[in-house]
């Protein structure tokens, strides 16, 4: 049923993308699988996936990448915005240059590649867009504001996207990952570590949240990719796909407490958990 079909998957080197890339390839899924680091991908050749080098926050990667899609495949049936990362630190000390770094990966990035893609689909008058928002895109937690501000922007990018090309014949999912068991919390510890370092004013919160990020619990803590990979695939493949999917350890408990509890009890639940009274 999925053979012959195409799937280009962004951030496929590590974690969820990684994993989606595998399976996609199981199911039959014709798949092009792309990161910035080539090298970390070489385990997929022998499984037929081809691997694309891009750096989705630049307009030649993205253009070359969906160039060679068609030029080989002729179509393109799902894209999956994969691609992206957390930048942790204080809204007053992190420099704007970083911060536009992160929404040109985790949202403008996924927009240009949406954006040369539904030609395509619109021809073909079918084709899946999933975009890999988070619970981070429902709720908030200190020092993550830039990072949760392109979570938050992603949903208000699909939900508006989902009806626009409803009449083309191509849907528009969105998955919300809860806690991941990835190097996620040994990455922001390491950023954070140096807000410390330059004599940070708010060295105050940031040292429980480091140690937070550091604790076994942590380590240890979140849903295997391999899960998330299965739910990529079932936006993929559902005859009448969700507009979201939310999956993964502590996301529908912490999407719930704020929506039914509000923002002071949510808030006050973050405070304790980042050893504030």
């Amino acid at each position: 049923m999925n053979e012959n079909k195409v799937v280009l998957i962004t951030g496929a080197s590590s974690g969820m993308g990684k994993e989606a890339a595998k399976l996609f390839a199981q199911e039959r899924f014709r798949v092009f699988a792309g990161a910035r680091n080539i090298e970390k991908m070489k385990e997929f050749k022998p499984l037929g996936i081809i691997p694309l080098k891009m750096d989705v926050s630049k307009f030649a990667d993205n253009k070359a990448a969906i160039n060679k899609i068609i030029a080989e495949e002729k179509r393109i049936d799902v894209l999956v915005n994969n691609a992206g990362f957390g930048l942790y630190g204080p809204v007053e000390e992190i420099f704007l240059e970083d911060a536009r770094y992160q929404f040109d990966v985790n949202l403008f990035g996924l927009a240009e590649l949406t954006q040369l893609v539904l030609p395509y689909m619109r021809k073909q008058k079918s084709g899946r867009i999933i975009n890999i928002s988070s619970m981070g895109g429902k709720i908030y937690t200190p020092l993550g504001a830039w990072y949760h501000a392109t979570k938050h922007a992603i949903e208000g990018f699909s939900d508006c996207l989902r009806i626009e090309v409803e009449p083309f014949g191509i849907n528009v999912s969105i998955i919300e990952p809860g806690a991941i068991r990835t190097n996620f919390g040994e990455v922001v510890g390491k950023q954070l570590t140096k807000y410390i370092e330059k004599g940070s004013a708010y060295k105050q919160q940031i040292e429980p949240f480091i140690k937070l990020m550091n604790s076994p619990r942590m380590q240890t803590m979140g849903t295997d990719a391999k899960f998330l990979a299965k739910v990529f695939l079932k936006a993929a493949t559902e005859k009448k796909p969700k507009r979201r999917y939310v999956k993964g350890q502590m996301a529908k408990p912490m999407l719930f407490i704020r929506k039914w509890f509000g923002d002071a009890a949510f808030e006050l639940l973050l405070k304790r958990s980042f050893g504030r009274n």
